[in-house]
């Protein structure tokens, strides 16, 4: 399907400089897009393509202005990348009509069940007893709901998730493992997007809590009894071990590690493959990634590591002789 500037400044505004006839074709990034493709410009980094770019329209921030009128058709928007993600969705609902199927005959959902009518159920869903299903949510292919468990409004679920299986809860009795039953439910808020192949596991005695507006990515673990504040994104990989409560705006980047029964405060940041031995109480951007570095410097590096005790205490001791007073 073919549409036209004017049409896409009608229905997301901004500022337009050029022929509103223009037709568009796709979405491309600045540097693959070719005469029929909208591009954007997001980070003041990406300038210098801005001037050798082949799209037929470009949308900017009102610094660039100049420099994309200079080029041809642009649209300027105070916050092009917003602007971008929002063109994306109108794009896909105007060219992708949804299939007025709202529940695949596959899927299987209990007498008991509670399924907002306006809700979109896939193929080979499983809604178990009990479970709720919020207005204008999205349920894709494979995705179990277990019993109890509750999604809220707009979300959307991808294939392969699992919400609400048994939580890791076992006691050790005489060399052997006894389960703890999970006796929990999982509670998503609205606005949740989670991602494909992500487990949550429903709550030991209590729930186990996801607020509005978070974000998982893919092949994502919440073990039982986690809390997720609003707002918080965590990428691909990242597992949250039992009863951890993780505050609102957060991000945890991929393969990152969060320990059980630990409190990350609001607007904490976990770079990608870290692990989180402690509560941190404080915003920030937290690290801890030994680096990557040739095996025989690295077991050289991992050798003095396992000295550092020892040399902490001769170092301690030192200063203790250093401050004795002369007899």
């Amino acid at each position: 399907m073919v549409l036209h500037l004017g049409q896409i400044v009608e229905a997301l505004g901004g500022e337009l400089h050029g022929d509103p006839s223009v037709p568009i074709a796709r979405i491309a990034s600045l540097e693959s897009a070719q005469a029929d493709a909208i591009s954007f410009l997001s980070h003041p980094r990406y300038q210098q393509q801005l001037a050798t770019t082949q799209a037929a329209c470009v949308i900017v921030a009102p610094a660039f202005r100049e420099s994309a009128q200079a080029r041809g058709a642009c649209i300027v928007t105070d916050q092009p990348y917003a602007y971008f993600a929002s063109l994306t969705r109108w794009w896909k609902q105007v060219t992708r009509p949804v299939d007025p199927q709202r529940v695949h005959p596959s899927a299987v959902i209990h007498p008991e069940a509670e399924v907002d009518p306006s809700a979109r159920i896939g193929a080979l869903c499983v809604i178990e007893r009990g479970a709720r299903i919020g207005a204008d949510t999205v349920l894709h292919s494979r995705i179990t709901v277990s019993e109890g468990c509750s999604i809220g409004d707009r979300c959307i679920v991808h294939p392969g998730v699992v919400i609400g299986a048994d939580g890791f809860g076992f006691a050790p009795v005489d060399g052997r493992w006894e389960k703890i039953e999970q006796l929990g439910a999982v509670r998503i808020g609205n606005d949740v997007e989670i991602g494909a192949n992500t487990c949550i596991d429903r709550g030991a005695l209590g729930d186990t809590v996801i607020a509005d507006g978070v974000k998982l990515d893919n092949l994502i673990q919440i073990g039982h009894n986690v809390r997720i504040g609003e707002h918080t994104a965590m990428a691909g990989n990242a597992g949250v071990a039992g009863s951890a409560t993780i505050g609102a705006h957060c991000t945890v980047g991929g393969g990152a590690v969060v320990l059980g029964h630990l409190s990350l405060a609001d607007h904490v940041h976990v770079s990608a493959a870290s692990v989180v031995m402690r509560s941190l109480h404080k915003p920030g951007q937290y690290t801890g990634v030994f680096p990557l570095d040739e095996n025989r410097q690295w077991e050289k590096n991992a050798a003095t590591l396992k000295q550092l005790h020892s040399l902490r205490e001769r170092i301690k001791a030192l200063e203790a002789a250093q401050t004795e007073p002369n007899p």
